[in-house]
């Protein structure tokens, strides 16, 4: 069974590939390119992860996931959260990432002790197929709760991440990450009901 994700980013999608294994093929949008760029205009992350399955679903057929994830510094009040992608600019360099959370961190005066952060992700799944009655289109949607956990996707925060092996997260090893990550945690949480859905597309 196909499982599109609605992203572009080939890291993310692999990773979601490794997760789940070979019971689903994964494929995303790069396939894809009449679809375009989803406007993640919600207020939280579940709210953004719906918008682009949904929208992705209303092109394509069967079964679509999305994600939204982002870091979030209890010293800036959970700030950047959904905008954490865009948090220095939409066309910031590594190093101007790293810059400005550091800044802002200076600018609330958070010494290393105070300087906790957690990644949140929320998965969003739509499925969209023909009802065998009257031919009608039906689409269902579940989510993850949200699941917290000390990543991102930005290799930029990964290496602000000091971990228990002394070693930042992105140094560490490919398949530790999939055992640990935001995303891996929340995709191991909806992996039952995702193969539940395939057995009904």
């Amino acid at each position: 069974m196909q499982l599109i994700v609605a992203t572009r980013n080939t890291h993310k999608t692999r990773e979601i590939e490794q997760i789940l294994g070979p019971a689903l093929a994964v494929r995303d949008l790069t396939a894809h390119p009449e679809i375009s760029e989803i406007t993640e205009s919600g207020t939280s992350f579940e709210e953004n992860a719906k918008l682009k399955a949904i929208a992705v679903s209303e092109k394509l057929p069967g079964l679509v996931i999305a994600d939204d994830s982002g870091l979030a510094v209890e010293a800036l009040e959970g700030v950047p959260g959904i905008h954490s992608a865009r948090y220095a600019g939409a066309n910031a360099s590594d190093k101007e990432k790293i810059a400005k959370l550091l800044r802002q961190l200076a600018k609330v005066g958070a010494k290393s002790d105070q300087r906790r952060a957690r990644f949140c992700c929320v998965l969003a799944v739509c499925a969209r197929w023909p009802d065998p009655c009257d031919g009608r289109r039906n689409r269902r949607r579940k989510k993850s709760p949200n699941d917290r956990a000390a990543h991102t996707d930005s290799v930029t925060i990964r290496s602000l991440f000091q971990m228990d092996s002394k070693k930042t997260f992105a140094e560490l090893p490919e398949e530790l990450k999939n055992n640990i990550s935001h995303r891996a945690k929340a995709i191991r949480k909806l992996q039952a009901k995702l193969l539940a859905l395939c057995r009904e597309v």
